[in-house]
């Protein structure tokens, strides 16, 4: 069986089913030179208004690399809620478990992205939190291959992961830049990946969190131009490196010889970081599903031979399957090849404006065509 480059699998009923939890957001984005200074004002080079959140836009990267992608959240009975709703549905993304609620006004954010593509965001929180577990019918998470979490109340996502959990369903979760203060210790007990960013693994270095618990969920983290790493759990606590007054913004993550894997970042001149991680982690669920079903596509068995040959300066470790795990998509994956795909769809999102971009499977063939794969140094991927 071969998938459809462009689209879902042929055949549609085999395509795996996976959820997305979490908020759903209508975006403005800003991009500026600079910022002004007090009492001040600035041109606006570019303005964009369209979907985001990061439940919806790894939904629709997930629906455009041929997943039967859900999603599941809040919106207002407005028309930001009407607007990013229709947006989702074009995409391919079903949308009947969102909750539309009834005098409320979808959240939107505002996002301010300078001349390097950093991101400085306003929200207006709304209706994005006003669903509750109670809300999604059991029989959702019944049928899941994959339940994605990110960003949302403590309480739902506990509930979320261990029904998911409880019914044999693969469980990632990708917190957030909230991950310090919102308290999801909880979900983590019944999430397989828990994906990162540096800061964020710097958060859970001063919480306390035991990456070595038999119960601790597998770390892949994002590094930004260094890369990204699946971790491995009997390597000891996370290292971080960089001035101990300023981790959270200029620490990085010592992975070195503590990884089951690690892929290369790719060089790009980001234009926009807005929603990197969110493609990332698309890409690299997706690439899971498709390594493990022996369905990868040229691109990818010839990375996956680059490793076979030792190519240490890349990869460390072994680069098959997460250790621990009973779902086949994960237990089986090629780690080598879905942190190559989850960076090839962050660097993507980087040269796009606003949280979302196109991704389909000849869209990231083509990029690593395009690119040396071989290059770790130079690039800015801020996935």
């Amino acid at each position: 069986m071969t998938r459809n480059a462009d689209g879902p699998a042929d055949h549609v009923s085999e395509a795996p089913r996976a959820l997305c939890a979490g908020h759903v957001n209508w975006d403005v984005t800003m991009q500026v030179e600079r910022l002004p200074e007090p009492d001040g004002e600035r041109p606006i080079d570019h303005l964009r208004q369209a979907g985001g959140g990061s439940a919806a836009n790894v939904a629709t990267g997930l629906s455009g690399f041929g997943v039967r992608a859900e999603l599941f959240g809040s919106v207002g009975d407005d028309d930001p809620g009407t607007l990013t709703l229709r947006e989702l549905d074009r995409t391919g993304v079903d949308c009947d478990p969102v909750s539309v609620r009834e005098g409320r006004q979808t959240s939107v954010k505002y996002l301010i992205v300078d001349a390097g593509g950093e991101v400085m965001v306003l929200s207006a929180s709304g209706a994005n939190e006003a669903y509750t577990a109670a809300d999604l019918p059991a029989a959702r998470l019944a049928d899941l291959d994959h339940l994605h979490l990110t960003g949302q109340d403590p309480k739902v996502a506990t509930e979320l992961a261990r029904t998911a959990a409880d019914h044999g369903a693969a469980v990632s979760f990708d917190p957030g830049r909230r991950i310090g203060d919102r308290g999801y210790t909880s979900a983590f007990e019944h999430v397989d990946v828990l994906l990162v960013n540096r800061r964020e693994a710097a958060t859970l270095e001063e919480s306390g969190f035991d990456s070595t618990a038999t119960d601790a969920p597998i770390l892949v983290v994002k590094l930004g131009s260094e890369g990204a790493a699946v971790r491995d759990p009997t390597a000891g606590a996370i290292d971080i490196v960089g001035d101990a007054d300023a981790v959270d913004t200029t620490g990085t993550v010592d992975t070195a010889d503590r990884d089951l894997c690690r892929a290369p970042a790719f060089p790009v001149d980001p234009v926009d970081t807005t929603g990197a991680g969110d493609a990332f982690a698309a890409g690299f669920i997706a690439a899971c599903f498709e390594s493990a079903r022996g369905r990868e596509p040229e691109i990818g068995n010839e990375l996956a031979g680059d490793v076979d040959a030792g190519d240490s300066t890349d990869l460390g470790g072994s680069n098959r399957g997460i250790p621990g795990t009973t779902a086949p998509h994960l237990r089986d994956a090629d780690l080598a090849y879905a942190l190559r795909i989850g960076n090839a769809a962050g660097a993507l999102a980087t040269r796009e404006y606003g949280a979302r971009t196109t991704l389909t499977w000849d869209r990231i063939d083509a990029f690593i065509a395009d690119h040396d794969l071989g290059t770790r140094a130079g690039s800015d991927s801020p996935t």
